[in-house]
């Protein structure tokens, strides 16, 4: 009985999982199909994204430095409404969300987008890599495929599968402060670790095409790239690049997909 009850909940668990398995984005002209593992509700995780979201922003204003309006910031809002414009090219229930854009004012290079369409950008990597508008398209496309592309939930995903945020956790996040704490762990997953090889490969690809669909030039992804790696040279990396790291594959992986892009960029423009 005992080793009949095992295979039952192996076959169970297999289930689950297979069911758990699927792509969050259609594949576009970059043809990204990849299945993933998403045992967490989208739900959810956007949930405890705005609680950290929210979070950054009051903490930001406190400080005096959030920035809502201004030539900085309608500048930002501008291209990320262009971008914004194509996202159903790869999953239409996007067009839905609730997007919201702050600039924080502080000498940060780095800029993300929450799962929700959450973004995030920090007047430091705008002013210090000197951004021009198709390498700002370049930054949010690639923030905004993380989101489209739920890598965040896929993250949390595996930590639950892994037994690093527990079931427990999840049901009981209820009350306000539990929520914070839960979010906060959330954040980890969503902000802090490094994104893996194959994400970041897929966020290029989805981020290049949303960017030359929207009318910015996709060949800017590689002078992004390449202020990126002259900013790492410092002592201190660039806290994009911890969780981004910029590197010569990376470059390499853009050039190889510009023919496939290229001729939406020259359409866009017409």
């Amino acid at each position: 009985m005992k080793i009949k009850l095992q295979i039952k909940l192996l076959v169970t668990g297999a289930v689950l999982l297979l069911g758990a398995c699927a792509s969050t984005t259609k594949p576009g002209v970059v043809g990204v199909t990849r299945q993933q593992l998403l045992l967490v509700p989208a739900a959810t995780v956007e949930r405890m994204a705005l609680v950290s979201y929210a979070q950054q922003a009051e903490k930001a204003k406190a400080q005096g430095k959030l920035i809502t309006s201004g030539e900085e910031y309608d500048r930002l809002l501008r291209i990320a409404n262009r971008l914004k414009a194509q996202v159903g090219v790869f999953r239409e229930d996007t067009r839905d969300w609730k997007w919201q854009l702050i600039l924080i004012d502080a000498p940060v290079l780095n800029a993300t987008c929450a799962p929700g369409g959450k973004i995030t950008f920090y007047t430091g990597i705008v002013r210090q890599l000197k951004l021009s508008d198709d390498e700002i398209a370049a930054i949010m496309g690639h923030e905004f495929a993380h989101a489209l592309r739920e890598h965040g939930r896929e993250r949390v995903s595996q930590a639950v599968a892994q037994n690093a945020i527990t079931t427990a956790a999840l049901a009981g996040a209820q009350n306000r402060q539990t929520q914070v704490a839960l979010a906060n762990q959330f954040a980890q997953y969503l902000f802090v670790l490094p994104n893996s090889r194959q994400n970041e490969s897929e966020a290029d690809g989805i981020g290049l095409e949303l960017a030359a669909r929207a009318g910015y030039d996709p060949r800017a992804a590689i002078s992004l790239w390449q202020k990126m790696g002259r900013a790492s040279e410092g002592k201190n990396t660039p806290e994009f690049l911890s969780t981004h790291p910029a590197n010569t594959t990376r470059i390499n992986e853009i050039s190889a997909l510009l023919p496939t892009v290229l001729p939406l960029y020259d359409a866009a423009k017409q």
